[in-house]
């Protein structure tokens, strides 16, 4: 999973990605400190892995992992070159979902470009900055297919598509909630690997007061959760300064530091749940001497599509999948415990997996 990073200059973005990544990227107040995008992978904690691994006494542990793309602050313009322009909203579009970080704090020593807090207005700005980067896109596309269209008809389906969805951008809308008419469509339009058809996950950075009431009494959190109720968005409270102090503890520390602060997670396991929520994923598990490991799959999966996560070779001559629920496995102790109880099934082609199922693919090729 590859999440990428947006927001104004100067709302906690490279402060945020530091204390996810603990890659050290450059955070200052001044726009632009940012110049290259920052790259970040973080494992996504699962404390499931390792209650398996002591089970099975595994050699080594792999979770999941997320990878964080972080650009420099957009700007009013930078689609069209403002800033540091429209070379950083490249850097993005290959990301299954955004994470838009949004300022929701009051701090007379922190700047903000637009000179006071709106939240409203700041997701306006960038909303309409990947607009104007998509609709560049749309018009080479169109410029393309029409020269085809004349005699093929596909590529004239192709160019209506097009124009209506340039259309429907122009009117301020997402590409996200755009009506396709049918598969062909979908698959074009998916294509296209536009900016407002990827889902966004909305972070509102607060003050270290506002973090344990979850931002209830902060009226800017307040309107950032209107937006996204509006949008079908994910939002997500968090304090950037905090999470960095979180970042250089130890693990008990940090569960220790958490309840200080009257918080259940940290902002980073609150992104990973909203973003495997909004991209519709869950984790299956598998495990034994070698190595226990996660693999992230999406909601709805068969077990060959399944296997063929680890390597085609197991989709390709896919068996049967033994399947044993993650708890129950535990619970019993070992794998012939979990049999003998009737708990671990024998599972073919149409088996749909679930969050937690610990398994193992028998295939031949």
């Amino acid at each position: 999973m590859k999440l990428g990073i947006v927001g104004l200059p100067n709302v906690g973005k490279s402060t945020l990605f530091n204390s996810l990544t603990k890659a050290g990227a450059e955070s200052a107040n001044y726009p632009f400190c940012t110049i290259d995008p920052n790259i970040g992978v973080v494992a996504v904690p699962d404390e499931r892995l390792q209650k398996l691994a002591d089970l099975y006494h595994s050699a080594k542990v792999t979770p999941a992992v997320i990878e964080f793309v972080d650009i420099a602050g957009l700007v009013k313009g930078a689609s069209h070159g403002e800033g540091l322009g429209n070379q950083f909203l490249a850097n993005i579009r290959e990301v299954d979902a955004i994470v838009h970080v949004v300022r929701c704090f009051e701090d007379g020593n922190v700047i903000h470009v637009d000179g006071e807090v709106d939240p409203a207005r700041d997701i306006e700005t960038i909303n309409l900055e990947l607009i104007f980067s998509d609709l560049e896109i749309l018009e080479r596309r169109i410029a393309k297919t029409s020269k085809g269209a004349r005699n093929d008809k596909a590529q004239a389906k192709e160019l209506e598509l097009l124009k209506r969805l340039k259309a429907h951008l122009e009117e301020g809308k997402a590409a996200i909630c755009f009506p396709c008419g049918d598969e062909e469509e979908q698959e074009w339009l998916a294509g296209y690997n536009l900016l407002t058809g990827k889902p966004v996950i909305f972070a509102a950075n607060v003050s270290e007061d506002d973090l344990a009431d979850d931002g209830q009494g902060n009226r800017h959190v307040q309107a950032v959760r209107n937006l996204a109720k509006e949008q079908n968005s994910e939002v997500f409270v968090i304090c950037a300064k905090i999470e960095q102090e979180i970042a250089e503890l130890e693990e008990d520390e940090k569960k220790m530091f958490l309840e200080d602060l009257g918080l259940s997670q940290s902002g980073l396991e609150k992104l990973i749940q909203a973003s495997y929520r909004i991209l519709g994923l869950i984790s299956y598990l598998t495990a034994g001497e070698p190595e226990t490991r996660a693999w992230t799959i999406r909601k709805g999966t068969k077990a060959p599509q399944a296997a063929g996560k680890i390597h085609s070779d197991f989709e390709r001559g896919f068996i049967r999948a033994e399947v044993v629920n993650y708890q129950d496995l535990l619970n019993c102790g070992s794998l012939s415990a979990a049999k003998e109880k009737g708990l671990v099934g024998l599972e073919g082609k149409d088996y749909v997996v679930k969050d937690g199922d610990v398994i193992l693919f028998r295939f031949n090729v």
